[in-house]
């Protein structure tokens, strides 16, 4: 799975809160970007954001003077970050479920721009689809438990810990599906009928 360093823009664009928003907007145009991190003033400080949308919403909406006007008055701070190892599928979970478009990707420094267009224009969700490569895991995780079970013995620990790898999967399956599981039984279950004595293996010091 790719993750959002490998998607992000990598030369963010930074601008100090005290700038005018007519700075910014300039700053914006000169460097063809649609977003500008706001600097931190000290180390503990939290980074900001300012986007062409504050500029439009904020500014040019009730006719204000974008000289007078500062980018902190406008700015989002703190703003949501993306740590550079999240993969990208959990980065357009997180803008989905937070409706923004674009953050700074952030790990002890500022490392870059992760937005909305980097996840459609160099994003795999179209050669590989989360679903469809979550499925195979599954599969091959079913395959992995039953062969650890014919082996180890379906009361073993081994073969519960194998089973318990293949529910965790199943687990992301049914988050991914809306709570809807591939099967109308997990896996574990259908195993279990054919082997009654295995669900005591379940309980187990970890």
């Amino acid at each position: 799975m790719l993750k959002a360093a490998d998607v992000m823009t990598k030369d963010a664009v930074t601008i100090r809160g005290s700038a005018t928003v007519a700075d910014a907007v300039k700053l914006m145009k000169d460097k063809g970007t649609h977003t500008l991190i706001v600097d931190r003033r000290y180390e503990q400080d939290a980074y900001g954001i300012i986007t062409e949308t504050d500029v439009v919403y904020k500014v040019t909406a009730y006719g204000k003077d974008p000289k007078r006007v500062r980018v902190c008055d406008i700015m989002t701070k703190p703003c949501i970050v993306v740590n550079p190892d999240l993969g990208v599928e959990y980065v357009a979970r997180l803008f989905a479920n937070t409706g923004i478009h674009q953050a700074p990707v952030i790990k002890g420094e500022l490392l870059g721009v992760v937005s909305i267009r980097d996840i459609l224009l160099k994003g795999d969700f179209v050669e590989q689809p989360k679903e469809v490569v979550l499925a195979e895991r599954i599969q091959q995780a079913i395959e992995r438990a039953r062969t650890i079970c014919a082996e180890k013995g379906a009361t073993s620990t081994e073969c519960a810990v194998a089973w318990d790898e293949v529910e965790e999967l199943q687990a992301e399956a049914s988050h991914q599906k809306a709570g809807k599981l591939y099967e109308t039984k997990t896996a574990f279950e259908s195993y279990c009928e054919e082997n009654p004595d295995a669900l005591e293996a379940r309980i187990y010091d970890s």
